[in-house]
């Protein structure tokens, strides 16, 4: 019976991985761009509401993990979306702090 769980167990483990591993890539892209986003606010490069809207961006992408890991597993279309979204939003990031708007 232990051997039977333990085995399971290692079965549900060894096939979520690359899951968690893709996940926590892109959260981790996700966190450098709140970063950056913080950042420029603090410079004085963004203004309160380019930051808004940035952040707003960053919580569809959230969402859009969110749906995407629903069911356990992250395809490779929904990987693809969840990347483009990113770059959009980096993009968006290096252009609205570096458009010569904001608090100096």
């Amino acid at each position: 019976m232990k051997t039977i769980l333990i085995g399971a167990l290692a079965l549900v483990m060894a096939s979520s991985g690359p899951v968690f591993a893709q996940t926590h890539r892109s959260e981790a892209r996700e966190n450098r761009q709140e970063y950056r986003i913080h950042r420029s606010l603090r410079q004085g490069e963004l203004t309160p509401r380019e930051a808004r809207q940035l952040s707003r961006q960053q919580h569809r992408i959230d969402r859009a993990q969110a749906r995407a890991g629903r069911d356990g597993y992250i395809s490779r279309q929904e990987r693809r979306q969840i990347e483009r979204m990113q770059d959009r939003a980096s993009r968006n990031i290096n252009r609205k702090s570096h458009n010569g708007y904001g608090y100096y």
